[in-house]
């Protein structure tokens, strides 16, 4: 299994990114252009345990896939929303967001993205796989969030 940790600091509520991460498909488009349908399967009063069927689009081949929300927090100066999926029957991925609030405008945002490999080929890829893909997600969400802002 692979773990990859980034925090970045973004200028713009805490409130307007958690909408970005945990609002309509719309905003989830955004930061996520990729996917193309985000449908809620079963919705749990808790959040936690909710199972929504992503679409997502790579060149011209569309995979699906459930999400389940496996952590969910909504207060005030912390959110915390963690999903799991499993790719193609390849890859068990978690994509965990945690925002803290520094102050009324300005807020800390760290991605953990874990990615296990369900077939023996799958570890050889994952040898090779670096953050780069985690970077490039904080920067657009970043990027985002501040021109919404």
């Amino acid at each position: 299994m692979k773990t990859w940790t980034r925090t970045i600091n973004i200028n713009a509520p805490i409130e307007s990114i958690w909408q970005l991460l945990n609002g309509s498909l719309s905003d989830l488009q955004k930061i996520m252009p990729q996917v193309i349908e985000n449908k809620p399967i079963k919705i749990t009063e808790e959040v936690v345990g909710s199972v929504y069927r992503q679409k997502y689009k790579e060149g011209k081949r569309i995979e699906e896939y459930d999400v389940k929300t496996l952590n969910y927090t909504n207060e005030l100066d912390k959110k915390i929303l963690k999903v799991g999926f499993t790719l193609a029957n390849m890859f068990e991925i978690t994509a965990y967001y945690e925002l803290n609030k520094i102050n009324e405008t300005e807020t800390s945002f760290t991605y953990t993205v874990t990615n296990n490999s369900l077939k023996w080929f799958g570890k050889l890829f994952l040898l090779f796989a670096s953050d780069k893909i985690v970077v490039e997600f904080l920067e657009r969400v970043k990027k985002v969030a501040e021109a919404q802002y």
